[in-house]
């Protein structure tokens, strides 16, 4: 089954919880438009490689759409069409007035130099140059890909049209015109969801023990959020591996150790690290640590059907998009699980973009307090109005998420007329 496949069965399970027209189910069944290109660039040596790119704008009844650029070697069209088909659910999610774009180039960004992935950033806009747009579909950062590169994809698309444009892209430098605490954005947005969560199952949370697959830019925050207020991290991994202490870690020294080493899994095995108690873990290892809050943040379809009955937590904070697949959710709530989903755990990272966006339309920027509360404002009533509809339907936290964020696409499908409208006509 292909992850747009698997994609699809969030959406036909909450359908059985909703009445929505033809046109609306017609509509959500298939992206309005996607495009692959060739991006060819002059590498360091002199000679030509070409990389293969997408952007795909799954659906846009609510707005422009809004999505990451990602530059990794397993990128291809399904996964891309998936991202945008989640994407599009999430903003719903979050109330933005944004539908659901993503996009991607197929490449191993560490084998090449800053001076290459420049040129590639900045060919991916003059290939996608009339794709995209701050009124038609806006570019923001993704795996692998940063605020520097956001930052040269800003630069080319205002190059082309000879004007500044920095609402084209979100997630830049804020030299740039990025916003204030976008950086920590979709760490801070996964936290309230779990803080929130927290207090409706009362449990102490000094008495939880988390684990983090995933220790980029969102799972070293996060991990910092969650350490701060008294959590025990336990384990924390990388691609390359990662490492767990039953006494806990301190997420700050790990990215320290990181940074000096190169990946988590080497912060075991130099110096006096290796006295301290902490064992090494394969990245996948760490799904079936015994903790009670595990949270991936990684990559899509981590948790599947295989690993799904060894996992031990009892909440799940999907930071990444789809590490979960439909056949290990239904393992999982048979467990007894609780699950924050990935459209409503990652969101604080897309409605940062849209304050930035709002932000550059404007030309008027807030300070990083004021961002913060208008973050915390979205993702608070979407947890709480989530929930609620869970605790009405008996259904899980993922089927109530989509039940919201589907009504709210078919309001905005509907509002243009439905069959129904035209057949009295």
């Amino acid at each position: 089954m292909t992850t747009f496949e698997n994609a699809q069965k969030r959406l036909e399970k909450a359908l059985q919880h909703l009445e929505i027209s033809e046109d609306a189910l017609d509509i959500l069944s298939q992206p309005k438009e996607a495009l692959q290109g060739r991006l060819s660039i002059r590498m360091d040596d002199g000679s030509l490689k070409s990389f293969t790119g997408y952007r795909v704008r799954y659906n846009d009844h609510r707005g422009p759409t809004k999505g990451g650029i990602r530059f990794h070697p397993d990128v291809n069209l399904d996964e891309v069409q998936s991202l945008a088909f989640w994407m599009t659910f999430k903003c719903a999610v979050t109330d933005l007035p944004f539908g659901g774009g993503k996009g991607g180039v197929t490449v191993n960004p560490k084998e090449l130099s800053h001076k290459e992935i420049e040129r590639l950033s900045r060919e991916y806009i003059r290939v996608f140059y009339d794709f995209i747009g701050p009124d038609r579909d806006i570019p923001a950062p993704d795996v692998y890909t940063n605020a520097m590169i956001m930052g040269w994809m800003q630069d080319e698309y205002s190059k082309i049209g000879r004007k500044s444009t920095p609402a084209i892209i979100t997630g830049k430098p804020i030299a740039l015109g990025g916003s204030l605490g976008r950086n920590t954005a979709t760490a801070r947005g996964a936290y309230f969801t779990i803080r929130e969560l927290i207090k409706e199952k009362n449990i102490d949370p000094k008495t939880q023990r988390v684990a983090i697959q995933g220790f980029g830019n969102a799972g070293y925050y996060l991990a910092k959020f969650l350490y701060d207020d008294g959590y025990k991290i336990v384990a924390i991994s990388d691609s390359r591996g990662g490492i767990y202490s039953e006494d806990g870690l301190n997420p700050n020294d790990v990215m320290k150790g990181k940074r000096e080493k190169g990946s988590v899994h080497d912060v075991y095995c130099h110096g006096s690290v290796c006295d301290l108690g902490f064992k090494p873990l394969e990245s996948k290892e760490i799904l079936e640590i015994d903790c009670d809050i595990l949270i991936p943040a990684a990559l899509e379809n981590q948790i599947t059907k295989e690993n799904a009955p060894n996992v031990k937590a009892k909440i799940i904070c999907e930071v990444a998009n789809g590490p979960t697949t439909p056949e290990a959710d239904e393992i999982l709530i048979e467990k007894g699980v609780t699950i924050i989903p990935d459209i409503l755990a990652n969101a604080g990272g897309v409605t940062v973009s849209y304050f930035e966006w709002v932000q550059n339309k404007a030309g008027y920027y807030w300070k990083e307090e004021e961002v913060e509360e208008k973050l915390k404002e979205r993702i608070i009533p979407a947890f709480q109005r989530i929930h609620t509809i869970k605790k009405e339907k008996n259904v899980d936290m993922r089927t109530a998420a989509y039940i919201y964020a589907t009504s709210k696409i078919v309001d905005a499908i509907d509002a243009r007329g439905t069959r129904e409208y035209f057949k009295k006509a």
